[in-house]
């Protein structure tokens, strides 16, 4: 006998209908609402007039790192614009540091990348920190996991 499959339900030999579309998703649904609301992220809330770091990503490659930030900053121009970020430690230990060569006006929010990081095994966590040219660092930081190797 042949089978049909109509919107994701599979009709069996007799007739039953197999739901496994159906099935897999309220699993899902059951799942995704048995968290805690404390579980639930904070929205990241730009300080304004500042070189705002909105995300980081650690990336392991080889013994080193490549960390990658997307900034949103207030640039008017070579006035003011968001001229660097920062990779520190929880201490505060800069571990390298992002030079941004130009303003950024048109490209909000923009996204660079540093490479060949080098991050002590013992750190854990990195903070990722954007300066401004005029009021230096001011704005939200990402605090983010570094892989484990």
């Amino acid at each position: 006998m042949r089978r049909a499959r109509i919107y994701g339900l599979r009709h069996g030999r007799r007739g039953t209908i197999r739901w496994r579309s159906f099935t897999a998703m309220a699993l899902v649904v059951i799942v995704a609402g048995c968290g805690d609301a404390d579980d639930v992220a904070e929205p990241i809330v730009p300080a304004e007039g500042c070189a705002n770091v909105i995300d980081a990503v650690v990336e392991r490659s080889g013994d080193r790192f490549v960390v990658t930030a997307t900034v949103q900053s207030a640039d008017t121009g070579w006035d003011r614009y968001a001229d660097a970020w920062e990779v520190r430690t929880m201490e505060g230990d800069v571990l390298g540091t992002r030079v941004l060569a130009h303003p950024h006006v048109d490209e909000q929010p923009f996204t660079r990348s540093l490479t060949d990081v080098e991050i002590p095994g013992a750190v854990t966590t990195v903070e990722v920190a954007a300066r401004d040219s005029v009021v230096g660092f001011c704005g939200t930081t990402a605090t983010v996991a570094v892989p484990a190797p």
